[in-house]
């Protein structure tokens, strides 16, 4: 089993930094040059590095919730009204043990959970009794403070032109109903740049 990136490293590049804090590179590299984010740079190099326990000073500091780099695990919200997929989806990524899980089963779920849970991936559903997918993903989008959700939206019924509808609404990516959930894993590995996941 591959560990995850924040269990095991001690030293982050501005980039991983700024992934962990869910803030902007720019944002890392200027409290880093101010002094508020304790570092070095490479000798020979102008490039810098963030030791694990000033980063995890940091996030205290600023009142960053530390749990990403405590425990690494990616969070996922998975959005579907029918109840045993979800379960099914959930189960799938419980096996895989690097994502923290949460369910809606509507889009007025959805969207407080985006907002509180602030997940990495979201994996939503199109057709939702309340309001539909697209409209889940503008209003995602439309937060700025949200840019880093990726979204995988899922349907069984839909025509190709509206999967280049719900791209434009900010889905990454689609995957058309039914399908494996090994797949659908394996794609919410290659949008958050994770490694695949073991056999089992």
């Amino acid at each position: 089993m591959v560990e995850s990136m924040s269990t095991t490293k001690t030293v982050f590049t501005t980039g991983e930094a700024a992934k962990i804090c869910k803030v902007s590179q720019q944002t890392i590299i200027r409290c880093f040059d101010n002094g508020s984010l304790k570092g070095f740079r490479v000798p020979g190099s102008r490039f810098r590095r963030i030791p694990r326990d000033q980063l995890f000073s940091f996030m205290k500091d600023n009142g960053i919730p530390t749990d990403a780099l405590e425990n690494g695990k990616k969070k996922l919200l998975i959005v579907d009204d029918e109840q045993d997929l979800v379960d099914l989806m959930a189960d799938a990524f419980e096996r895989d043990g690097r994502f923290e899980i949460r369910t809606a089963n509507n889009g007025f779920d959805a969207g407080m959970q985006v907002k509180e849970f602030r997940p990495d991936m979201v994996v939503l559903d199109v057709m939702l009794p309340d309001i539909n997918g697209k409209e889940v993903c503008q209003r995602v989008r439309s937060d700025s403070t949200l840019d880093s959700v990726k979204i995988i939206c899922i349907s069984g019924m839909i025509e190709q032109d509206k999967v280049g509808d719900l791209r434009a609404a900010g889905a990454d990516d689609f995957v058309q109903k039914p399908f494996t959930v090994d797949r659908l894993v394996e794609r919410v590995c290659d949008l958050l740049e994770m490694d695949k996941p073991a056999i089992h």
